[in-house]
């Protein structure tokens, strides 16, 4: 089944397979978060851990502070029902402080083009749910086309050179990865 993660014919490259089986999926313990920025997390209501698990992608990062920027990005791309969508995604979510290192003029540019806004969405998602033991393999293919490099250093985790503040959050369709820089595609 192929869902497309956005309305936009030009950004028809940024649709993936969806894993699907006739067996029914078995509830698995929630894994650990990691991340010294975990803390900054609600304890509990909106936002917190717990409530982040029971809700799409879209709809549980709209709950997070720090991910307000991200938030409306996704909304201007049209991309938030494909993300609540989604089924076993990965994605590496910039905070507002990562997308306030991009010069304004810059991120204006990248906004008001839908096509270029899509394209950098893309390079922040992977298909399935990556662990942080999956850090360790070097890296993943985005959804955009592109390759994002991981590495892992004691409990430092990266993607692309971006340090993850909290990351192996799950929502009902993905895990999240609250990173300190924007990915940027290459090429």
């Amino acid at each position: 089944m192929r869902i497309r993660l956005s309305a936009l014919p030009a950004v028809a490259a940024l649709s993936f397979t969806v894993l699907t089986s006739g067996a029914a999926a078995h509830a698995a313990p929630s894994p650990s978060p990691v991340g010294s920025g975990c803390g900054s997390l609600p304890k509990s209501g909106p936002g917190s851990l717990s409530e982040v698990a029971k809700e799409p992608l879209a709809t549980a990062v709209s709950h997070i502070p720090e991910l307000s920027t991200l938030v409306a990005a996704v909304r201007k791309a049209g991309l938030e029902d494909a993300a609540n969508s989604a089924k076993d995604i990965t994605v590496f979510a910039p905070t507002n402080e990562a997308f306030a290192k991009i010069p304004k003029d810059q991120l204006d540019k990248i906004v008001g083009d839908k096509r270029a806004l899509a394209r950098l969405l893309g390079y922040h998602i992977v298909e399935g749910r990556k662990s942080p033991a999956d850090f360790k393999s070097g890296g993943f293919t985005t959804l955009e086309g592109s390759r994002v490099t991981t590495s892992v250093s004691g409990d430092t985790y990266k993607a692309d050179g971006a340090g993850v503040l909290c990351g192996n959050v799950q929502t009902r369709n993905a895990t999240l990865y609250i990173i300190d820089a924007v990915l940027k595609p290459r090429g």
